[in-house]
């Protein structure tokens, strides 16, 4: 008989535990972190920490039916160009 959890906070999972969780080498989820690719997390007291709900959030955010089909929204683990700027102009009259 399983314990019942519904009265407990969700469980947070640190960085490796995360990237097996992921299949993913912790270094990679560190380079994810770093250029804004990767699943959201939190800083509690220093350490960065995963919900389970987020690393599947995530995860989900890349799932595809077939090789045809256009590719997930999962971004690679590297830095991407910002997008461009909107310029503004100001009136001098």
């Amino acid at each position: 008989m399983s314990p019942n959890l519904a009265g407990l906070p969700p469980r947070y999972l640190r960085t490796p535990e995360a990237a097996r969780f992921l299949s993913l080498s912790g270094r990679t989820l560190e380079k994810h972190r770093t250029y804004g690719t990767g699943p959201a997390y939190r800083k509690l007291g220093g350490r960065v920490v995963y919900s389970i709900d987020d690393l599947q959030a995530w995860a989900n955010r890349g799932a595809v039916r077939s090789t045809s089909d256009p590719a997930g929204s999962v971004l690679p683990a590297k830095r991407h160009a910002p997008a461009a700027a909107t310029r503004t102009t100001r009136y001098t009259g």
